[in-house]
């Protein structure tokens, strides 16, 4: 398994999409609004992984997992992990967000933010177990209850 910086030698998307497709699939009918990994397509990943910065671990052709990173002012914003299914809970996710912590530091950012769905409690204790702590719920537009909470991690 290795940590590949995506770059313009990348040319799996479609498997990348596959991946993001196949992981957030548990949330389909169980939030609201809808995951907006069900928009993505392999070209907008693609613009997507231009404007940001974007890790993906990979064992031979096999795409594991991947994580998004967008430069804020003050933070690192993460999005889009994904880890395979099949492979949750073998470290992958911390090696992206491992990935992550490291771009912030390189970027001198003092912490990592992200958003999970406020349906989504399990996800919420795996970031809290990462070092994550709540800083504060929102809604999506149109919406007049909480959807969505933020979490950030200090560095």
């Amino acid at each position: 398994m290795r940590l590949v910086r995506l770059d313009e030698d990348f040319a799996n998307w479609q498997g990348l999409l596959s991946l993001i497709l196949d992981t957030f699939a548990f949330m389909n009918g169980r939030i609201d609004p809808p995951s907006s990994a069900l928009h993505l397509t392999p070209s907008s990943l693609k613009d997507k992984a231009r404007s940001e910065i974007a890790y993906v671990v990979i064992d031979g052709e096999t795409l594991l997992g991947c994580i998004f990173c967008k430069p804020e002012p003050d933070c690192l914003y993460i999005g889009k992990l994904a880890v395979a299914s099949s492979m949750q809970g073998r470290g992958i996710g911390r090696r992206l967000l491992n990935a992550a912590t490291a771009c912030a530091g390189e970027l001198g950012l003092p912490r990592l933010r992200l958003q999970t769905r406020i349906e989504l409690s399990e996800n919420h204790a795996v970031f809290a177990a990462w070092g994550f702590v709540k800083t504060g719920e929102s809604s999506h537009p149109g919406y007049d209850r909480m959807t969505f909470i933020e979490m950030c991690k200090r560095l």
